[in-house]
């Protein structure tokens, strides 16, 4: 298992069912719950401990599942309501740079229950038609609806790996 990817990079190709997409939004629904219970019994000292060697710490990494999922919230609003709206990408190292990432994680987790409960509430109602359309990323260019679901499912199980990798090497 790699430090960087332990669930490997996020692929997928075929048709998105309905299963497949109510798979990735329960992913979503359980994602602050499991992120929580992954640091809650974790003091300062393991929480800016980097999950590998030039890595991001523990609380470097939750606070980017928020500063990240926030980001993708407004993507799929504007990929809801506009059509083809080309999104503004954020320096991600940067962001975890800033103060606000030194923080305690509970500040991040309680952002991350609200914005999943609002996140989830409107993934549940979107149609067929809804899941086909796009937003346009400068970089990786046109990315569905559908497929956001499903890159922002594998990013938090991507990001809770981090952890719980960390902590079972560390035996914590």
């Amino acid at each position: 298992m790699k430090a960087s990817y332990p669930i490997g990079k996020f692929h997928f190709e075929g048709q998105m069912t309905k299963t497949i997409i109510e798979d990735w939004i329960h992913d979503i629904e359980n994602l602050p719950g499991l992120l929580r219970d992954a640091v809650s019994d974790l003091n300062d000292d393991q929480l800016d401990t980097p999950y590998r060697p030039g890595g991001w710490t523990i609380r470097q990494v939750v606070h980017h599942v928020a500063d990240s999922h926030l980001n993708a919230y407004g993507r799929f609003k504007l990929a809801l309501t506009e059509s083809k709206p080309i999104i503004k990408p954020y320096g991600q190292d940067k962001w975890a740079e800033l103060p606000d990432s030194k923080l305690p994680v509970t500040i991040s987790l309680s952002l991350l229950d609200a914005l999943h409960l609002r996140l989830v509430v409107l993934l549940r109602t979107l149609t067929p038609s809804d899941l086909e359309k796009i937003f346009i990323h400068p970089e990786s260019g046109e990315v569905s609806v559908g497929k956001n679901i499903g890159i922002y499912a594998w990013h938090g199980r991507h990001h809770l790996a981090h952890i719980i990798s960390l902590r079972s090497s560390k035996g914590w």
